[in-house]
């Protein structure tokens, strides 16, 4: 396999890329993307699921599908990307950059941190590029409250509130039916690092960390009603709840500040609208409903602020310059491992309390 894309000779040939499991995040989140940006050419999947095989075949015309990891070795690729459950993520990550590929990884990089951060060590030591799609970072919502904060519309921000509460009352299918926590299952490691990222990237490494963690649903085996709160060096508060039983959710966002508050509802637009097969190019993409604006200031005096369009293309499109020696990566690998450690930190503080 030959290294990403300068080392091919042709610095603007599309970057080879083979999509790792096609699942929700293989489908959805990647693959989609990849087919739509002309910087990538989506040459091969790996499934072992005759429907999921078919699938990926009749939506990308021409892609190789293979049902091992080991098929996509011979095929000359660029970037490897990692979409498969959780506990695999370190194993298959390591062979693609050992085989000389950059890497993507779904969200969370690893089960644990530690094993995250030998990743990022095994990276840096073979220079291969690696990167964890953390797609919230792109989510209109949260580019929205970055800028409020950022612009100091809000004064001096204190506090920050992040929901996340789909309502799931049976088990999801698949691998997360019954994978434990121990296993890369769970509502912590699923939505935690998005939640905790989104956090970091506002204010800052956390100097102080306590959940509550509960298993709320029969027969479930893993967490799936978690709070978590944080206390930022710089003094802020970020209090973030993720949960599959919270029949009637809280807002996405309440930002709160000394001149100010910002709160959203609902949830960004943009896994909903690929799930559906809307194509990132199309003019509506990542756009909210303009009818349920957030709201920007005090009491009854706040007034409608826009959401921000969502921009999940951004992220391979931060790839691809970055896989040509022209930019950074879109994320630092060593920021998925903050992240984790914050979730590991989370899961510590409540095992007294847990149940």
């Amino acid at each position: 396999m030959t290294g990403p894309g300068p080392e091919r000779g042709d610095e603007r040939a599309p970057l080879r890329v083979g999509v790792v499991g096609y699942g929700l995040a293989g489908r959805v989140f990647h693959a989609s993307l990849l087919a739509v940006d002309p910087a990538y050419d989506l040459v091969a999947v790996v499934t072992r699921d005759p429907a999921k095989a078919d699938a990926a075949r009749a939506a990308h015309p021409g892609v190789e599908v293979v049902d091992a990891v080991d098929g996509l070795w011979p095929l000359a690729l660029d970037l490897v990307v990692v979409a498969t459950p959780n506990d695999t993520h370190v194993e298959v990550a390591a062979e693609a950059l050992r085989r000389g590929a950059a890497v993507v990884v779904d969200k969370p990089l690893a089960t644990s941190a530690e094993e995250a951060r030998a990743l990022v060590e095994l990276a840096e030591s073979l220079g291969r590029p690696l990167t964890v799609y953390q797609n919230r970072r792109w989510d209109g919502d949260f580019l929205t409250a970055s800028r409020l904060v950022r612009d100091g519309a809000l004064g001096e921000a204190h506090t920050l509130e992040s929901r996340f509460e789909p309502w799931k009352t049976a088990n999801r299918a698949g691998w997360k039916a019954s994978a434990t926590a121990e296993q890369g299952g769970g509502i912590l490691l699923d939505l935690g690092p998005h939640l905790v990222d989104q956090a970091l990237r506002l204010f800052g490494p956390a100097e102080e960390v306590h959940a509550e963690i509960a298993v709320r649903r029969p027969g479930a085996v893993a967490d799936d009603d978690v709070v978590v709160s944080l206390r930022h060096a710089g003094g802020v508060r970020s209090r973030l709840w993720m949960s599959h039983v919270a029949a009637q959710p809280g807002p996405r966002f309440r930002v709160l500040g000394s001149q100010g508050a910002y709160v959203v509802h609902g949830l960004d637009p943009q896994e909903a609208q690929l799930a559906a097969g809307v194509s990132p190019a199309d003019p509506g993409y990542g756009l909210s409903d303009p009818a349920r604006p957030g709201l920007l200031g005090i009491g009854a005096d706040a007034r409608p602020e826009p959401t921000d369009r969502g921009d999940y293309p951004a992220f391979y499109a931060q790839l691809a310059v970055a896989l040509r020696g022209e930019g950074p990566l879109p994320v630092d690998p060593r920021d998925a491992v903050a992240a984790l450690e914050v979730v590991e930190r989370a899961r510590r503080s409540a095992e007294p309390r847990q149940g």
